[in-house]
């Protein structure tokens, strides 16, 4: 009866050092993406696991999708996980068959647990046709709510306070040696070309072009191809 007593306190304490150690993100914000309608719901990062809740909404007829199962998630210093399990879509070569164009199709893909805190993440998926990809995804909960709220202000014609903020995460993660895949410095330059700051948009542009973020040269290509560069 005491070992038994004893096993149940044990469990009951790893029990509540993984939830302490566990953790979501909602909506995790992204420097870019493959799918324009293939949407992360949120992650769940859990000793055990990590796991994406996802969606897709189809816009065409006879449209189809599947996952591939060399998909990954990359860490910043190129470490690589494989996709463990998928839920409520098929592994390729079997497809999911969207019956008409809106139709939405949720499911879950399962990774293993990340070794570290990295800040961000890459999904993608390594295959030759129709590939999907995520790169430069927040991982850091407290930071991803900093960059809704930057949007929301944004999004209410405060552009200039937006920029400030971004600005200001950003310099506070250079300061704490934390990467963010591009994704503050892709905002500080769209957002300064839309106030028509020239002057700031050229120092984060040259910023980004001697930095040494991973994707940089694809962000890069981004902003070019939207007229933007320096």
């Amino acid at each position: 009866m005491k070992r038994k007593w004893i096993l149940l306190q044990l469990l009951l304490i790893l029990s509540l050092t993984m939830a302490s150690r566990a953790q979501t993100v909602y909506k995790p914000n992204y420097a870019l993406k493959s799918h324009e309608t293939l949407e992360i719901n949120r992650i769940e990062i859990t000793p055990l696991a990590t796991t994406f809740f996802m969606s897709l909404e189809n816009r065409i007829s006879g449209g189809y999708f599947c996952a591939d199962i060399n998909t990954f998630i990359v860490g910043p210093d190129g470490s690589r996980m494989k996709l463990v399990s998928s839920n409520g879509i098929p592994v390729c070569p079997d497809v999911y068959r969207f019956k008409l164009p809106g139709e939405r199709l949720d499911f879950i893909l399962t990774f293993p647990p990340l070794q570290s805190e990295p800040g961000w993440i890459d999904l993608i998926e390594d295959c030759t046709d129709n590939c999907f990809s995520f790169y430069g995804i927040t991982t850091d909960p407290a930071l991803n709510n900093a960059i809704e709220e930057a949007f929301a202000l944004n999004g209410k014609g405060e552009s200039s306070q937006a920029l400030d903020s971004f600005i200001g995460m950003a310099r506070a993660a250079e300061d704490g040696s934390r990467m963010t895949g591009g994704l503050l410095y892709l905002n500080i330059i769209k957002l300064a070309e839309q106030t028509g700051n020239k002057t700031l948009a050229s120092e984060w542009y040259r910023k980004l072009v001697f930095s040494g973020i991973p994707r940089r040269e694809m962000i890069l290509r981004h902003l070019n191809s939207q007229g933007i560069r320096y």
